[in-house]
């Protein structure tokens, strides 16, 4: 018999009106950007309206502004026609529904948002309107429903010109993408973050606001004493959580090809979903913070994902539609999967060894989206039909009869009684649904006029999104995926079974030839030896050459332990050593970790348990997964005396007499450097030389971006290692490498110039994203 906890997630819809935090009656100022564009023409106005209903009474004043690129002449029609479309929610009566109308048209304006000037402009307008409605100013919500590139440039400007007064509220809203991969993803985070607070961003996942995923954590609180004796790995046979789509990308090729499935539905909606299911129940819903901070949780005990736990495919008329949209030959081709299938773990004893499916696609046989927690069958079929047309909540009767909450109803008469679900008739299962069903943005306007954050996505938890999924992103780049006909005609083709800790299809079907590939012969690439400033290079995909990158550490280990009984391994911090540590800590199972010493290159000046430390990355990615002595690894001191890096403290005196204590001649082993865009390398920025340090083995640096204090070993204790690497990865450091190539001599200007191991070896690990573009 299957046990089940179903959750479907089918329409566009919310949750509940969030109760608006306190707060006095004052004017609001509304200002979407895009505020013609497809986005706000089917959602925005429409939700901005209902706002506006449900507040008019409030003893709030708004002004509405839309905002874009175009002079007001040309938009100004446009926006009125779009407003006049705006419609009443169903308990509005037609007399009141056509003065509500009428006010919320007098009180909407175009104007034009392209330029400095403009946005000072805009400031001017909104004073003016405080004067005339001579009320104190609650706060200004500008919602961006534009290019993510022009995030930063707007939010400058919002920051230099249009802040609110003391005491109001400012509320910026974003939408997806933030970011490509996590790298992206940092830089755009911190550009956003030179403007505004992160609690003035509101980050938008339109998923969050559909009714049945933002009741999980209530469902889920209501129903502890059910659920709380079952929700762990004794019961749990596996999740699933599903979205399926019949509908092509045609029309979005431009923006698709460049993200793909799992950037465009993995990564944020069915990961946010699953941090919702496996999350720690926080004691206070309403607290946004705990509710934010549990999530991190999940994403800080997420196992890194391999190449291995993931299958992925694409439409069979992609290739077309691809060639067509953005004007390329037959002979181009696409490896952007339009399907794919994860398996993630979680790190805890409460979900150890839970199996967790996301599942997303294009041209699939049915439109529906789905969570499901299950207790039996270890293999997926991706044609089992979910025949049922509105939100959900499915308990299975022979699990337990669930609460039901105030604003959901008990569906107890079906008038199909044939209808199935997941291959089992409806009467199987105790079916909850809202009592009113309503618009997912309309509800996340409310939420974010309330100032409730915890239906939104913060820097951290993106960030921490992003770091999970980058490194598979990269491991993929190459893959060919399996080509499906679409439709009904995928029959069993994309089915998946789960084989331990690997996913794979359970039919093996060749889809394609290597001449419908263009003649292309990807996967043929091996690791290539070479040179590159006369030291040693190992070049291949980036898959390939984090193996072999593994392979060298764990040889020159074993020849270490061999020699002296101990191994030294330096890393530096950054986005570029990540792949290497979920290798080392997925696949080298016999890696001697007993004898090896783990030290660190760098460190910012922040805490260690913070985000953004090194030691902090290391730890989550490689540390915590692997059975090393805790007294074998060597934090860098950053922290003392309940201060940050003040040089009275000597943490750099510390960390270099504990260097002197454990490793002979003071002389690593193994050094991992990364390069960054500047030629930096450590923390030792363009400017430095090595003999500014003297002796010194560890300093205090200054880093010209945030965080600016940092600890970093200097050239002196790197040149003395056995064997320093340098590795370099991914298309954005490929003008990186170009540069260095044309440098002959040591300079300034280029820090990593200067690394030249006096008894060691220098070797460069680059993909060839880096070294070909």
């Amino acid at each position: 018999m299957l046990l089940s906890l179903l959750l479907l997630l089918l329409a566009p819809l919310c949750v509940t009106t969030a109760q608006d935090e306190a707060r006095k009656p004052g004017h609001v100022s509304v200002i979407i950007l895009g505020s013609t564009g497809d986005l706000a023409r089917k959602y925005l106005w429409q939700g901005f309206f209902e706002l506006y209903t449900n507040q008019v009474n409030s003893g709030h004043s708004f002004f509405f502004y839309g905002g874009g690129l175009s002079p007001a002449n040309k938009s100004s029609l446009v926006l009125f026609e779009i407003l006049k479309a705006v419609n009443c929610p169903k308990d509005v009566s037609k007399e009141r529904c056509a003065i509500l109308k009428e006010q919320f048209l007098r009180l909407s304006r175009y104007k034009q948002l392209k330029t400095l000037e403009d946005y000072q402009d805009l400031s001017k307008n909104i004073q003016k309107q405080l004067q005339q409605e001579d009320m104190a100013e609650a706060g200004r919500l500008f919602y961006l429903s534009v290019p993510a590139f022009a995030y930063a440039e707007i939010a400058d400007r919002i920051n230099n010109t249009c802040r609110p007064s003391k005491g109001a509220w400012l509320r910026v809203v974003l939408e997806k993408p933030f970011g490509h991969d996590f790298k992206s993803a940092q830089v755009l985070a911190t550009q956003l973050g030179n403007s505004l607070k992160d609690e003035e961003m509101y980050r938008i996942d339109h998923y969050l606001g559909k009714q049945v995923v933002a009741n999980i954590l209530q469902f889920r609180m209501e129903n502890k004493k059910h659920l709380h004796p079952i929700w762990n790995k004794h019961y749990i046979e596996r999740v699933e959580i599903v979205l399926k789509e019949t509908l092509d990308v045609k029309g979005r090729i431009a923006f698709y090809d460049q993200y793909g499935v799992i950037r465009d539905v993995l990564q944020n909606h069915l990961t946010e979903v699953m941090t919702l299911l496996t999350m720690r129940l926080p004691l206070n819903l309403s607290n946004s913070r705990e509710v934010l901070t549990n999530k991190l949780n999940i994403f800080t005990s997420l196992l890194p994902l391999s190449k291995s736990q993931a299958v992925i495919g694409q439409y069979q008329a992609y290739q077309t539609e691809v060639q067509h949209e953005l004007n390329k030959t037959k002979d181009h081709v696409s490896l952007t999967p339009t399907f794919a299938a994860v398996l993630a773990h979680v790190d805890e004893a409460q979900y150890e060894d839970v199996p967790i499916l996301m599942i997303s696609g294009k041209q699939l046989d049915e439109r529906v989206g789905y969570a499901r927690v299950l207790f039996k069958d270890n293999v997926f079929c991706l044609q089992n039909k979910m025949v049922l047309n509105y939100p959900a909540i499915l308990v299975s009767k022979n699990v337990f009869k669930p609460v039901v909450d105030s604003e959901w109803k008990e569906v107890t008469e079906h008038k199909d009684k044939n209808i199935t679900v997941l291959g089992l008739p409806i009467s199987d299962y105790y079916v909850q649904t809202p009592i009113v069903q309503k618009e997912a943005y309309t509800e996340l306007i409310s939420r974010i006029f309330a100032g409730r954050q915890n239906s939104f996505v913060s820097t951290e938890n993106l960030l921490a999104s992003w770091d999970f999924w980058s490194p598979l992103l990269t491991g993929i780049t190459t893959l060919f995926p399996r080509v499906y006909p679409g439709g009904n005609e995928n029959k069993d083709m994309l089915d998946i079974a789960v084989k331990g800790r690997d996913l794979s299809y359970i039919n093996e079907v060749v889809l394609i030839k290597q001449d419908q590939m263009g003649g292309q012969n990807v996967n043929n690439f091996q690791v290539m030896q070479g040179k590159f400033r006369s030291d040693e290079m190992v070049s291949g995909w980036t898959e390939e050459l984090i193996e072999k990158l593994a392979s060298d550490i764990e040889e020159v280990a074993e020849k270490a332990i061999l020699e002296s009984g101990v191994f030294h391994l330096a890393v530096s911090g950054g986005a570029s050593p990540l792949a290497l540590f979920h290798r080392l800590a997925l696949h080298h199972f016999s890696f001697p970790w007993k004898y090896t010493h783990v030290w660190i290159v760098d460190e910012r000046c922040v805490p260690l348990t913070e985000f953004e430390s090194n030691f902090h990355s290391l730890h989550d990615h490689l540390l915590q997964h692997v059975k090393i002595p805790y007294y074998n690894i060597h934090p860098m001191p950053v922290q003392l005396n309940q201060r940050l890096c003040v040089e009275e403290d000597r943490g750099t005196w510390q960390y270099e007499e504990e260097i002197r204590k454990f490793v002979n001649a003071s002389s690593f082993h193994f050094v991992l450097l990364g390069v960054g865009y500047d030629g930096h390398i450590a923390s030792l920025f363009p400017g430095v030389k090595p003999e500014d340090h003297g002796e010194n083995m560890v300093v205090l640096t200054e880093s010209p971006v945030k965080p600016h204090q940092r600890m970093s070993l200097t050239f002196n204790a790197i040149n003395k290692a056995r064997k320093v690497a340098v590795l370099i990865i991914g298309k954005y450091k490929h003008e990186v490498v170009i540069q260095l190539s044309r440098v002959k001599e040591e300079t300034t200007q280029w820090p990593v110039t200067w690394v030249k191991p006096e008894k060691g070896s220098l070797v460069w690990y680059m993909d060839y994203e880096a070294l070909l573009g």
